[in-house]
């Protein structure tokens, strides 16, 4: 008898497109009034308006149009994600014409010569500098142009695909799971909510310095096993093809020599990536100019190497055709939220949610909200559209608990980053791994049990805050 193969990605993501457009189904239609809110330039559902409408069930054909509807909705515009796909294939163009140069070979070399015997150290440092982008900026998508400098560096280092995948997305992670000033998050839901987003920063900073010290301690100490006993590996099987895959030097030994013109290509490629922080951060930019951004610095390394034109464009299309997969799974995954729009099943749960929450006491309440947000992000996990979701109903029930509105905030944003390392509907997790070439249940097994470590230090320190 065979043994039983987890489902692919895809598989898994469209059984939920399913399970979704059944809910359509069973689950009754509905809808909030909506107002615009000019601190966030969003329409917002309105407290207390919530009314049935007629249900739009969702079939056959729906189901099979919403990975098309999650890549590019023309009719509501909503869980777009063709920006991002677009973001992955010019990435993907971007990092193979820079490792068509072997400079990054090179460097890598150099890096792994200088710690030699010291590579653990690389671990806490990547990962803090992730967090940082995190807490600050909502550092989230744009992690996915790092595996192909990171994934190539842990597993010269002794370590595996699951310690690479870890450093990149429960660093970011773990940062927008303590943001502080993330304007996608933090910002947009005290906005909401209607309070300043510097309440409640100390009992952030709190979360973010005690969870990073957690997930660090908890990623180190999966790396330093695996070092020892590679065998202990949650990806062991696919050893091989993993270091095929990211591995380019046939003979791991041999250091490439590392010239001028590496180093040109070197900045290039640093200063992009440096470019990407301070557009995000101080320039208000997102996917196109990410997109057009890496273009340009895939333009510039073919000229400064002399890349002829043929040459420049079969190694750019070839870099897009090996991230297709990620691209495509990143629609797939926001067609789930394509049905439960289209069905008018999004605002009922919302009203459910609200009905369950009035009448507790304080401790009851924030744990109950919290729990609340943190079952929600699996349906929309998108934290500035869970904060413009969620936050103009749950802000003004505090009031009845005695609970401050900006405890509200942290506990949606703390949800919503424990979830979203672990959603299936994230295009950060599934594009991520799908890239590591880590399986989805493997990540499970080792990022479950950092996840109840946080949910718990979360329901602590919300209760406590209290």
């Amino acid at each position: 008898m065979s043994k039983f193969r987890f489902p692919t990605a895809y598989t898994i993501l469209f059984g939920l497109i399913i399970v979704a457009a059944a809910s359509t189904w069973v689950i009754p239609a509905g809808e909030y009034d909506l107002t615009f809110n000019p601190a966030i330039e969003k329409e917002v559902p309105v407290p207390g308006t919530y009314q049935e409408v007629p249900s739009n069930p969702q079939g056959i054909g729906d189901i099979f149009l919403a990975p098309i509807a999650g890549l590019y909705d023309p009719v509501s515009n909503n869980a777009n994600a063709v920006d991002v796909a677009v973001f992955v294939l010019i990435i993907g163009g971007f990092l193979m014409v820079v490792t068509k140069t072997g400079a990054i070979d090179a460097s890598l070399a150099r890096v792994m010569v200088f710690l030699k015997g010291r590579e653990a150290f690389l671990i806490p440092i990547l990962m803090g500098v992730l967090a940082a982008g995190g807490t600050i900026f909502g550092l989230a998508e744009e992690t996915l142009a790092f595996y192909s400098l990171v994934m190539p560096v842990m597993l010269r280092a002794g370590y595996d695909a699951v310690t690479g995948a870890a450093v990149i997305i429960i660093g970011a992670g773990v940062g927008v799971y303590g943001a502080t000033v993330n304007p996608f998050a933090t910002v947009i839901a005290s906005n909401a909510a209607g309070v300043p987003f510097t309440d409640g920063i100390e009992l952030r900073l709190i979360t973010l310095g005690v969870g990073f010290v957690l997930a660090v301690a908890w990623v180190l100490r999966y790396a330093i096993k695996v070092k020892r006993n590679p065998e202990a590996s949650l990806v062991a099987d696919k050893r091989e093809e993993i270091e095929a895959h990211f591995l380019h030097n046939s003979d791991p030994s041999a250091i490439p020599t590392f010239t001028k013109l590496h180093a040109v290509i070197m900045v290039i490629f640093v200063g992009a990536f440096a470019m990407l922080v301070y557009g995000v951060s101080a320039l208000g930019w997102w996917m196109g100019e990410m997109s057009a951004m890496f273009l340009a610095a895939s333009v510039l390394v073919g000229l400064v190497t002399r890349m002829g034109e043929a040459e420049f464009v079969d190694t750019f299309v070839e870099g897009a055709r090996d991230l297709l997969g990620v691209a495509l799974i990143i629609g797939v995954a926001r067609g789930i939220v394509v049905v439960m729009d289209a069905g008018s099943i999004t605002a009922t749960l919302l009203h459910w949610s609200e009905n369950a929450v009035q009448g507790l006491s304080s401790v009851t309440f924030i744990n109950v909200i919290f729990w609340i947000e943190f079952l929600l992000t699996f349906f929309v996990p998108s934290t500035s559209g869970l904060a413009v979701l969620t936050m103009p109903i749950m802000a003004p029930l505090a009031g009845f608990a005695g609970v401050p509105a900006d405890l509200i905030v942290t506990a949606y944003q703390s949800a919503s980053g424990i979830v979203n390392l672990i959603v299936p509907t994230s295009a950060v997790v599934m594009g991520g791994l799908a890239i590591a070439r880590v399986p989805y249940d493997r990540w499970l097994r080792f990022t479950m049990p950092l996840v109840v470590m946080l949910t718990v230090l979360t329901s602590i320190l919300i209760s406590v805050s209290v």
